[in-house]
């Protein structure tokens, strides 16, 4: 069923949190929602689509601190590296915003007193842990200790990420604060809570759930999403052993200190994170409003604008629980369409990993000249209307763009256009383009199809499908061969008219292309010399005698090397690693009889098995027990940390290290020690005697290194 027309979409995508730059997951969603606005912006329908940064939350305060930034400027100095990334891949946002912004802060305050109003916010004292020496309460991810379950040290205040288990943060034996290294106290604490238990939310969640979207008739969600949210409700066994009965009360303040927006009328109390960042979407919408001086609320209250939200499998809770019933009982519009998309792996399955030489680096793709609609066109060959995982393959995304891309659909134009200006004043014959020529309505034929397709999300398909037609106008070019046509003078009605049909061919895939294709659509018109293409532009043939400009080529093939560039897991240029030999810091230097004798001569392959890799020492701590050992927590660039001990308590604090980039070997083998695993080992320098001259000096890469990097 398709919706009359003009529909007015208010879209967006989930907002990134503003602690890094894009990777490519934020990619692919943003491409997957830029392909099915461009569809409907093609149809007539008029599109907001909106994005913007996800700016608060204890993470973001932290990293701030350690980076010796406010908030603000830390999350404006990421703000700042978003347009390389959407510019670079064509994705088309109308605004992009913060929820650091004015309009978040109004009305998610606002929409926090219109559920209290509705009887749905209580309040009740909870006991928590809290670090004595950073004097702030802890969240779960920034307490540690030993699993209650399997005994594993260094896990997490909420799960083991050793035995799978679920705990409370009180449950940890012996935790200790990843911030400094304290071992927390249980203190009482105000916090305010969402009732999602309360019948009315559980009612009308059920329905929302399971329901149609009044407009289309079609689920709010996915079958599969739906299937999978119903069990919230229901009554289950944790992994803990303990049961959960349907929905709980969302726990939605946060003490000070805290980077966020104050609830009103609770002096030190903020807004969890979770409920503010979709009331960003709204913010996002409003300030676009605002600067074309149109009505927020008057746009809100349109019954016939459709609310879609694009989102990835792993915050799918928040979406289809907290979001529609904070919505529903503060009075507003609750959201038509929550579209659900999976993960993107690489070759058949593995998880991306930068220091594996299986992360795909957007920015690096776009430095290596790679062009951006590749991976456009390869993502949406891969992408469906299901939250299913896709794969990235490298062999595969070559040989799909080389044989789709250039060699089905570029060799059409490729084929026809330079003779339509060598020999005809680039002018194209089309009196023959009657609606009873049957080449012209077969391809035409199927765009009902692939209109469907996109709408539904199924872009796999129809792309499928259009490379079906792109394989009939190709079997067209054999069957009449222009090139044999030109040799003969006397064939060039004849020769005019093929090449006009594969023009007007070419001008069709290209329409059904454009969502996926933009930057090639832009040129195509303008080598068409004819205005943006619509969908409605599929029945309308170029007129008899049009001129069209002179032909250029519109995209080179895939060459392997560039891929080989894209997962090479070392840079091009080498970090250069130094030791710190700066008197007046302090370090004592060593004399030259101290300077431990050479080790045996080894050949370049037996150094090749030592992986050294620049990591970020992103907390350090004392080991309780242990006169010689600091707990470093390091980042290698691998999207988690490590945990390494290393002998070098005699010679640094451990704030003195954190925040501070050093090498360590990177596959060694993780050795069990009796105050948990070590993951590595970090490398420093010292004398031949440590005892006559016990200087530690762990080795410092010079400015520009990042984690992740190899050293030669």
């Amino acid at each position: 069923m398709t919706s009359p027309s003009p529909r007015k979409l208010f879209v967006t995508t989930a907002l990134p949190y503003a602690n890094g730059a894009f990777h490519i997951g934020h990619i692919m969603e943003y491409i997957q929602a830029d392909i099915w606005v461009r569809f409907q912006r093609m149809q007539g329908n008029a599109v907001d689509f909106v994005g913007a940064d996800d700016a608060h939350g204890a993470p973001i305060m932290i990293a701030a601190e350690k980076a010796g930034l406010s908030p603000q400027q830390f999350v404006a100095n990421i703000a700042a590296g978003r347009k390389q990334y959407l510019d670079g891949f064509h994705i088309a946002f109308d605004n992009w915003h913060s929820t650091d912004a004015p309009e978040n802060h109004e009305m998610a305050q606002q929409i926090y007193l219109d559920l209290k109003k509705a009887g749905l916010i209580t309040a009740r004292t909870i006991e928590q842990f809290f670090d004595p020496e950073k004097n702030m309460f802890l969240p779960d991810r920034y307490i540690k200790g030993q699993c209650p379950k399997c005994s594993a040290q260094d896990q997490y205040g909420d799960n083991c990420e050793v035995c799978g288990a679920v705990y409370a943060p009180t449950d940890l034996v012996n935790p200790y604060s990843a911030l400094t290294g304290a071992t927390p106290v249980l203190k009482n604490s105000e916090h305010f809570f969402f009732a999602l238990s309360d019948p009315r939310c559980v009612e009308f969640l059920e329905q929302w759930i399971q329901g149609n979207d009044a407009l289309d008739g079609r689920p709010h969600l996915q079958a599969e999403v739906a299937n999978k949210v119903k069990e919230w409700f229901a009554v289950r066994d944790n992994p803990d052993g303990t049961t959960s009965e349907g929905l709980s009360d969302w726990d939605i303040s946060r003490d000070a200190p805290y980077f966020g927006i104050e609830i009103p009328d609770a002096p030190g109390k903020y807004f969890y994170v979770w409920l503010d960042a979709p009331v960003g979407y709204l913010a996002s919408l409003k300030n676009l409003l605002d600067k074309r001086g149109d009505d927020f609320n008057a746009y809100m209250a349109d019954a016939a604008l459709e609310q879609i939200h694009f989102i990835g499998k792993d915050i799918v809770n928040f979406h289809t629980l907290f979001w529609p019933a904070m919505l529903h009982f503060s009075g507003r519009k609750t959201p038509n369409k929550v579209f659900v998309h999976g993960f993107l792996t690489v070759n058949n399955g593995e998880k991306m990993s930068k220091s594996r030489g299986t992360g795909l680096d957007p920015l690096k793709y776009l430095k290596l000249g790679m062009n951006p609609e590749w991976l456009r066109y390869y993502l949406a060959n891969k992408l469906n209307a299901r939250n299913e995982d896709i794969d990235f393959n490298r062999e595969d995304f070559t040989a799909r763009v080389n044989s789709d891309l250039i060699g089905k659909y570029v060799n059409i134009a490729s084929r026809a256009a330079g003779f339509i200006s060598k020999r005809f004043d680039g002018r194209v014959a089309t009196a023959w383009a009657t609606d009873g020529d049957a080449f012209l309505s077969g391809l035409r034929a199927v765009a009902p199809e692939i209109r469907s397709l996109y709408d539904q999300r199924e872009y796999g398909k129809a792309l499928r499908a259009i490379m079906e037609q792109a394989d009939v106008i190709n079997a067209y070019v054999d069957a009449n061969k222009p090139w044999e046509l030109a040799k003969n003078a006397a064939n060039d009605a004849r020769l005019q008219e093929v090449c006009s049909r594969l023009l007007e061919a070419f001008r069709i895939l290209t329409v059904y292309l454009k969502p996926v294709l933009p930057h090639v659509a832009a040129q195509v018109e303008a080598q068409l010399n004819i205005a943006p293409l619509q969908w409605a532009d599929v029945a309308r043939p170029l007129p008899d005698q049009h001129q069209v400009n002179p032909y250029a080529h519109l995209m080179q093939r895939v060459d392997p090397k560039m891929l080989d560039a894209l997962f090479e897991m070392v840079p091009t240029v080498d970090a250069t690693v130094s030791a710190p030999t700066n008197p007046s810091a302090g370090e004592k230097s060593v004399e030259d009889n101290d300077i431990e004798a050479l080790a045996p001569e080894i050949k370049i392959d037996d150094f090749a098995k030592v992986d050294l890799r620049i990591a970020r020492i992103v907390n350090c701590e004392h080991v309780e027990g242990s006169d010689k050992l600091l707990r470093l927590t390091l980042d290698v660039g691998e999207g988690r940390t490590r945990n390494v001990f290393s002998g070098i308590k005699s010679a640094y604090q451990p704030q003195d290290l954190i925040g501070k980039l050093t090498v360590m070997v990177a596959n060694l083998a993780p050795r069990k020690m009796k105050f948990g695993v070590s993951e590595g080992m970090v490398l420093a320098a010292s004398a031949a005697d440590e005892k006559a001259n016990p200087g530690i000096y762990i080795l410092n890469p010079w400015p520009g290194a990042e984690p992740g990097m190899r050293v030669r």
